[in-house]
């Protein structure tokens, strides 16, 4: 599975989890620290702890495991490591104070409108 692959996959699972304002970012150019970035909301808590875990889970089946997960436990913030792919999961508050969004805006931006139900 590419990282595109990847990253296409992780924003379908967490559609489907209806995680909220879902985007995903070719960061590659920029950081050394992988190739995409995947931001993801959640309506709470309880929510982001789910989402995490449905990618978590979903992936695994197809033998992908996490580096790293990173912020389970106060679940305000969750990243994923997935090497190449970076999934950050938010709530709203945290995702606005960070604003990753916004940091990485010179990142490209990968049409995921055919995934989304947005």
């Amino acid at each position: 599975m590419t990282s595109l692959e990847m990253t296409k996959e992780i924003v379908k699972i967490l559609d489907n989890k209806k995680a909220a304002d879902i985007k995903a970012i070719r960061v590659k150019e920029l950081t050394s620290i992988g190739d995409y970035f995947v931001i993801a909301s959640a309506t709470s808590e309880p929510h982001a702890k789910a989402l995490s875990d449905e990618v978590e889970e979903k992936l695994s089946s197809f033998g992908v495991e996490p580096r790293r997960v990173e912020g389970y436990n106060s679940a305000t913030w969750v990243l994923l490591d997935y090497y190449d792919v970076l999934v950050h999961i938010f709530t709203g508050e945290t995702r606005q104070f960070y604003s990753l969004d916004r940091l990485w805006a010179d990142g490209e931006p990968v049409d995921i409108s055919a995934i989304t139900a947005e």
